[in-house]
């Protein structure tokens, strides 16, 4: 018996490599493989003789990783057939649309070379329908209108027309049909402005400046940019710009004049004071009366004087009860010594719009409704804003202001 190598009295053990854990899941992995192919051994007897075939787990292994390298080959190709057809299939595809493009653009242009007065004729039943719809809108235009407030482009128009009739005689219509649509947009130009001018001078007579108006009506606005273009590219012809800025003004003013009290709140026949200076009912002095008492019954209805909302209800020194309505153009109107108040403050209200009731609330000799407006916390004469003739058949200053009449009857007395 051999003994065992020692130093020193301590005894040395032969040194063992110790397996690795990856080497032990590959050898694991070996023998799990070659149990699924155990050798195999097959006999054949023939002429009285028998004999033996073995085959072995290499060889099996080595036919069934041929199979599956073949079906996994096969796959490959199926795959590739596959998405070669559906790309070729969206390549033709692509191809028909765009060819189906070309040739619907240049059926445009050929339908566009050919008939060029087809063209022109269908555009004009276009310019037909919106000159008959904005004139069905706002009736037909004067053709007094003032003409130095946007440039006439007719001579020039005509002077086009001719020359491009002369290089292109198929164009002809169409260059017509431009130059109608000048004359119209220059004409309603011309139309906006004039009724702007007569809604500002409206105001003037009231004691109104309608360049404040304009200023404050570009206050509290916002939102995205959207330009509008109509000429090539990114521009705007000037004689639309013109245009898009005078309904813009008239806008402005037709607002203002929609917020100017000139309903009468109550019937104007029953007048019993009037504005300014009077002998005070109580003391017998000299005073100042800042609107006008109109006369009647209790319980009389009381009308809002202009479209606006309910700034103030309640009762004030003096007034009784009492109630204010904001309007636009920083006007204000009051109602006072009412018996009954029929709005709520934030409430807002039309013109014409029975808000209370007449009452003999605060200092007040009688039963009557105390009408002021104001401007700016000033009171001013209302007579201006409700002046109109007694006849309701006769239009009135704003409203002949608003819709361009001008009957010879549109501005009464006041009586």
């Amino acid at each position: 018996m051999s003994e065992e190598p020692s130093w020193m009295g301590v005894d040395i053990l032969p040194a063992t490599t110790p397996s690795k854990p990856g080497e032990k899941a590959r050898e694991g992995m070996r023998n799990r493989v070659r149990s699924w192919f155990p050798e195999r051994e097959f006999f054949m007897r023939s002429s009285g003789q028998v004999r033996f075939i073995r085959v072995s787990s290499t060889l099996q292994m080595r036919f069934a990783g041929a199979i599956v390298a073949a079906c996994t080959i096969w796959l490959f190709m199926v795959l590739w057939m596959l998405i070669s057809g559906l790309i070729g299939a969206h390549d033709r595809a692509a191809l028909l649309e765009r060819e189906a493009a070309v040739a619907s653009a240049e059926s445009r242009v050929a339908k566009y070379r050919g008939g060029l007065g087809a063209v022109a004729a269908d555009l004009a039943k276009r310019q037909d329908f919106i000159e008959k719809s904005v004139q069905g809108a706002i009736g037909p235009l004067p053709r007094n209108l003032p003409r130095g407030t946007v440039s006439d482009s007719r001579t020039e128009a005509d002077k086009t027309v001719r020359q491009i009739s002369l290089v292109l005689p198929e164009a002809a219509g169409l260059a017509k049909l431009e130059a109608r649509q000048l004359v119209f947009v220059e004409q309603l130009t011309r139309y906006a402005d004039a009724r702007a001018l007569r809604a500002e001078a409206a105001m003037r007579r009231v004691g109104l400046n309608p360049a404040l108006l304009a200023v404050q009506d570009r206050e509290a606005m916002g939102g995205p940019l959207i330009r509008l273009l109509t000429g090539p590219g990114d521009t705007i012809d000037p004689r639309f710009a013109r245009l898009g800025a005078s309904l813009a003004r008239l806008n402005t003013m037709v607002q203002g004049l929609a917020g100017i009290p000139n309903t009468l709140p109550a019937s104007l026949q029953f007048i019993s004071s009037g504005f300014g200076f009077r002998t005070d009912p109580f003391t017998g002095g000299n005073a100042f009366h800042a609107g006008l008492d109109f006369r009647g019954p209790i319980g009389t209805p009381v009308y809002a004087a202009a479209a606006g909302i309910i700034s103030f209800t309640g009762v004030k020194q003096g007034y009784g009860n009492c109630l204010e309505i904001s309007h636009a153009n920083g006007l204000l109107t009051r109602y006072a010594h009412l018996s009954r108040i029929g709005v709520d403050v934030g409430q807002r209200v039309g013109a014409g719009s029975a808000i209370g009731a007449i009452g003999n609330t605060g200092r007040s000799t009688g039963p009557h409704l105390h009408f002021e407006v104001r401007i700016g916390d000033r009171a001013v004469d209302p007579r201006p804003f409700l002046e109109a003739p007694v006849l309701e058949s006769k239009p009135h200053v704003f409203q002949e202001a608003q819709t361009g009449d001008t009957h010879p009857g549109a501005f009464g007395s006041g009586r």
